[in-house]
């Protein structure tokens, strides 16, 4: 059964109890990685392993997502700024524990003409939930840094994906 989630803002990126930050450079220009991010969203099974169905809801201001284990979640979009930042909250999840989430996904060109993919994943929980995630750091990250190479290489091969629109 879904809980519904605290509708916290942009701002529990700086202020949740529990922040995690990866960050890693790709080679794909930040409009593409853009797009993959915000508008190809039923394309994001193809690159992150973690993900399973991802659709766009409510006229493309929200998400539905499930992930491997059976994790489903409602999002908000709340930031969709293009070639710098794509942000969503969970509003509804099946997982336990949670309170508030957050995810952010900031983009940064590089001097080598690609760009600085930055994850911020902000959440609040339960403590058995915050413990969990910290334990869990260095398998959300290699899972971030899978995804973003994973995205990188399904750009490169569908340049269509690096014009700008």
């Amino acid at each position: 059964m879904a809980r519904r989630l605290k509708p916290v803002g942009l701002e529990f990126t700086e202020s949740a109890p529990l922040r995690l930050v990866f960050a890693r450079e790709v080679s794909a220009p930040a409009q593409a990685v853009f797009r993959a991010l915000s508008e190809d969203v039923t394309g994001w099974p193809d690159w992150f392993s973690a993900v399973t169905l991802a659709r766009p809801t409510d006229d493309g201001a929200g998400r539905e997502v499930r992930l491997r284990g059976g994790a489903r979640m409602r999002e908000t979009i709340l930031a969709a700024e293009p070639d710098t930042v794509y942000a969503y909250r969970v509003d509804e999840t099946n997982a336990p524990g949670i309170r508030a989430l957050v995810e952010e996904w900031r983009l940064t060109p590089s001097g080598t003409g690609g760009t600085r993919v930055q994850w911020t994943f902000a959440a609040d929980g339960a403590a058995a939930f915050r413990v969990g995630l910290r334990l869990g750091r260095a398998g959300l990250g290699r899972a971030f840094r899978d995804a973003v190479a994973a995205l990188d290489r399904r750009i490169a091969v569908n340049p269509r994906d690096s014009r700008a629109s």
